[in-house]
């Protein structure tokens, strides 16, 4: 559900910006032209967003090295984006890189410490590197954030 809903917000995006840029061309279903294209490139080169966006439409269809490398380039216009440093820190994980999804995912708890998802994804990257006790005082720490995710795994783990 929630990756439909992603791809739904990316794609409409993309169809408003098309249209901002050219509004007829876009209702034609014309392609931009290279001016448009250019445009667009160097507007959102120095967007964070932007990178995050794609890192994070990237790791949704599994090219988790394409979205490490996007969401770098979100921390490098951005390094308060505690939302790329662990979006990152996931997609480490999910690469096997057990050290760089941590230390990633820990700058972002430095920067939001009361944000339960956050612990929740390091107790996942956790459990992936076989550090279960880890895993397990993040779940609870996650949980006591509020997290439901972590609640749910802490209930079935019982």
């Amino acid at each position: 559900m929630r990756r439909a809903l992603a791809l739904t917000i990316c794609f409409f995006g993309l169809l408003a910006l098309a249209a901002a840029l050219n509004p007829l061309a876009a209702l034609a279903g014309a392609a931009p032209s290279k001016a448009s294209k250019a445009a667009v490139a160097s507007a959102d080169s120095q967007d964070p967003d932007y990178w995050f966006q794609k890192g994070a439409l990237c790791a949704t269809y599994g090219n988790n090295q394409a979205a490490v490398n996007y969401f770098g380039k979100a921390i490098a216009l951005d390094p308060t984006h505690s939302g790329a440093f662990f979006s990152q820190g996931v997609s480490y994980g999910q690469l096997g890189n057990y050290t760089r999804a941590v230390a990633a995912i820990n700058r972002a708890i430095e920067m939001k410490p009361r944000n339960g998802l956050y612990y929740y994804g390091r107790a996942r990257v956790y459990l992936l590197s076989g550090a279960t006790q880890n895993a397990m005082a993040d779940f609870r720490k996650a949980a006591d954030l509020g997290d439901e995710d972590a609640r749910t795994y802490l209930k079935s783990a019982q």
